[in-house]
């Protein structure tokens, strides 16, 4: 038993070494993860579906495929989830929905058969806010997920269950999807990896959309690295994804341990240090990472960016209007089968004319111009932050956001370069802070090496929640009745 808890602390490069050497199986990998799920999913609802058999069926192939000497890349073997958006050929896509309750897709998503191919093993489909927009929400076929730190905050959404799962060490990695800040948020709250690439370098066929022009695919894990190593399974282009872009793909891992020295960092502090409801620990985090980088050699300067409002109400607009194109018929058919919050996020959209989403349209290109050529032609990165403070409570949570919305991930999604939030330190509340790091387009070994040499600095990857076992989830309906 002593072995199996501690499994969980592998990351994926770990565990492939050892695969490799013979010295543990993909088979004890996986049974020790689904016995942590046993024993401490009831109190996070981070999985919808689990899939025991067909994870120990890959473990199983893994194993005889190591045996026989073949090697198929980096997930070989390693437990993952994907989050309830992903179609998967014979298991049920729900979304979180009362309407795909039943929908069982017959082909995989592009990803969820890279990974098959990679000689990945899939642990199930993890929690999401409905449709990746409404939640955490109590009147839906399944609980909310909860955050490992603390139950009574949320884990950040829309990717809640990914991201508490990997936090939680029931995987390694989890796939998660990011149209406002969907990957980063839940890695943001839950004290992990989360990296949004850049748009088009992961393929979106198979996942149900939410906004075709702002979602991105990407995965959430425990470390930089494990990203990377992900990254290089998923990645790729794909003729049938009308966004998928069509260029060479780079070695994800390459240049991890080169550190920053020499690097140009950006930091557009005016974003954060002034917005409504800032933390002073936020900001107190950030300033140290980017103290620890210049200590590393990397020369540190503020910058100026347009107003972060401008980002936001650009997103809003385009995302709002391509939901409810995506949702008009089941609107006007089956209502009454949304969450309560789904609807009236969704519902906005009805509402946007031609000449808002014309007006956003062109003002995204003048944001993308403003940080692409302004700014990180300039610079080899910038880091600003993920969210303003730490994850909010479910009672925070009325009739939609918080009043004071913590997350500052959306500029990214309108520009749609590579963005990855790791963690800085933890609150006086013992919650996980954060930031991102913001790349060039298709230059995520750049994002990924800073955040290394910031996660070396920090010392953060080996604190882990502690876990009760056998709670029962408090999936009770007062933070959406009050």
């Amino acid at each position: 038993m002593a072995e199996a808890q501690a499994l969980h602390t592998l990351s994926i490069a770990e565990a492939g070494a050892r695969l490799r050497a013979g010295t543990l199986t993909s088979t004890a990998l996986t049974r020790a993860a689904l016995e942590r799920i046993a024993t401490f999913d009831g109190g996070l609802d981070s999985f919808i579906t689990l899939t025991a058999e067909r994870a120990l069926a890959d473990a199983a192939a893994a194993d005889a495929d190591f045996k026989a000497g073949i090697d198929k890349g980096p997930m070989q073997g390693i437990p993952y989830g994907l989050k309830d958006i992903y179609d998967t050929a014979g298991i049920r896509t729900t979304c979180h929905s009362k309407l795909r309750l039943d929908v069982v897709p017959t082909t995989d998503s592009v990803v969820a058969q890279r990974l098959k191919d990679g000689g990945g093993v899939l642990l199930g489909k993890l929690a999401t806010h409905e449709f990746a927009i409404g939640g955490p929400s109590f009147d839906l076929p399944f609980p909310p997920a909860r955050n490992p730190w603390q139950r009574d905050h949320i884990p950040g959404g829309s990717s809640s269950g990914s991201g508490a799962a990997v936090a939680a060490g029931f995987c390694r990695m989890a796939m998660g999807s990011d149209t406002g800040g969907s990957i980063r948020g839940p890695a943001a709250f839950c004290g992990i990896v989360g990296l949004k690439p850049t748009y088009g370098l992961v393929s979106r066929r198979g996942v149900f959309p939410l906004s075709y022009t702002l979602d991105h695919c990407g995965p959430l894990a425990r470390t930089v690295e494990d990203c990377a190593l992900t990254m290089q399974v998923i990645a790729g282009y794909d003729a049938q994804d009308p966004a998928s872009a069509d260029v060479d793909m780079p070695d994800f891992s390459r240049g991890l341990d080169w550190g920053v020295h020499g690097l140009k960092i950006a930091v557009p502090r005016h974003f954060y240090a002034r917005a409504d409801g800032v933390s002073p620990e936020t900001i107190g985090f950030i300033d140290s990472a980017a103290e620890a980088l210049a200590r590393q050699g990397a020369k540190v300067e503020e910058v100026t960016l347009p107003d972060y409002d401008l980002f936001n109400a650009c997103g809003r607009i385009i995302l709002n209007a391509e939901a409810y194109a995506i949702h008009e018929q089941d609107f006007q058919t089956r209502p009454l089968d949304y969450a309560r919050m789904t609807y009236s996020r969704i519902i906005t959209g009805a509402f946007i004319s031609a000449a808002d989403l014309t007006q956003a349209l062109r003002l995204r290109r003048e944001l993308a111009t403003a940080l692409n050529a302004q700014v990180l032609q300039r610079y080899d990165a910038l880091i600003t932050a993920s969210s303003l403070g730490q994850a909010p409570r479910f009672t925070d949570y009325r009739d939609g956001y918080p009043t004071a919305w913590p997350m500052q991930s959306m500029p990214f999604n309108v520009t749609g370069n590579p963005a990855m939030s790791v963690p800085t330190g933890f609150s006086s509340a013992g919650l996980p802070l954060s930031l991102q790091i913001v790349g060039r387009p298709f230059d995520e070994p750049m994002v990924l090496r800073i955040g290394a040499a910031l996660e070396r600095a920090l010392g953060l990857v080996d604190r882990w929640p502690a876990l009760a076992a056998g709670e029962p989830a408090r999936a009770t309906s007062e933070a959406a009745a009050s």
